[in-house]
């Protein structure tokens, strides 16, 4: 049988994935007139797939000389591989922050957001009225 935070672990993992990715979105934003920045973003579904596995993305096993020392992994960062974005535009101070692009992400992924939100918000409203006895 599978426990509540079961059900509720893929949509925590892509909460906490688009969480990151606002960020990321946000610090593009941020840096739109910052010279030479490079706009960062990473790719959803393979970090979803990543997160889902279980694996780092690029996680590289760290060497145990030792027996008492404890297995680690390479890349702490979590499951998204943060990759450059591909330049839409070219500016004469080098920045590749495109604000159309950026304003379109952040809000596609705000949209995401709220819909995993009211996912879960749905899911411990089904469980609390599973749980709750009936009168009758």
């Amino acid at each position: 049988m599978n426990t509540i935070a079961q059900h509720v672990s893929v949509y925590s993992q892509a909460l906490n994935l688009r969480t990151q990715r606002h960020q990321i979105l946000a610090s593009n934003i941020a840096n739109a007139d910052t010279p030479r920045y490079q706009a960062r973003d990473f790719d959803f579904a393979q970090a979803m797939q990543n997160a889902l596995g279980g694996r780092l993305a690029g996680s590289v096993d760290m060497a145990r000389t030792a027996s008492a020392h404890l297995a680690g992994s390479g890349n702490a960062s979590g499951a998204a591989q943060l990759m450059y974005r591909q330049e839409t535009q070219s500016a004469v101070d080098g920045n590749t922050v495109d604000m159309d692009v950026e304003r379109a992400q952040i809000a596609d992924n705000a949209l995401q957001y709220q819909i995993l939100a009211q996912l879960i918000g749905d899911k411990f409203k089904g469980l609390s009225m599973a749980l709750t006895p009936t009168t009758g």
